[in-house]
């Protein structure tokens, strides 16, 4: 049984993060989505909704398990037995980030390894940086979010403007 793992914040989850689900559940028997915190972000949600919010886009896909968790990521890793990590990449700069990331983790590690897939030239500009930042400012954010979570993410952003 091939298990794949994709982490991320995902503060908010974003029709980028739902496309590189989606394309690496085809290609795995489990797709194991870790919701993580990262203690150099400030997250606009709490680990528990932002859990929510993935199960509610993905909940369509059989083969995916959405986790929380605050933890080492190849201990993850290691604890759900996966074969690699999958990481989205927009660009230059995440391919960067990404293979220095895979290196770290390679030497916590031996058995790690992981798998980038390109993302989508449509949703190449979309991060949930630029959704907080658009939505904060009252901008549409329809176009970069799934439709399920549209709404509370919607409300969440303009709470932080006034």
């Amino acid at each position: 049984m091939v298990s794949l793992l994709f982490p991320g914040s995902f503060d908010p989850f974003t029709r980028g993060h739902r496309d590189i689900a989606r394309r690496a559940a085809n290609l795995c028997d489990r797709l194991y989505v870790a919701v993580m915190n990262n203690s150099s972000k400030n997250n606009v949600f709490t680990l528990d909704e932002r859990v929510a919010m993935a199960q509610k886009v993905l909940s369509d896909y059989t083969n995916i398990e959405v986790i929380g968790s605050d933890g080492l990521l190849v201990d993850i890793f290691k604890d759900l037995g996966c074969n690699a990590v999958v990481r989205g990449i927009r660009s230059e700069t995440d391919f960067r980030y990404e293979a220095e990331m895979a290196l770290a983790n390679k030497m916590l590690y031996s058995s790690y390894d992981v798998t980038l897939l390109p993302c989508r030239d449509d949703l190449s500009l979309i991060s949930s940086s630029i959704v907080k930042e658009v939505g904060a400012l009252g901008g549409d954010i329809s176009g970069m979010i799934p439709a399920e979570i549209a709404e509370e993410v919607k409300l969440r952003l303009r709470k932080g403007r006034t």
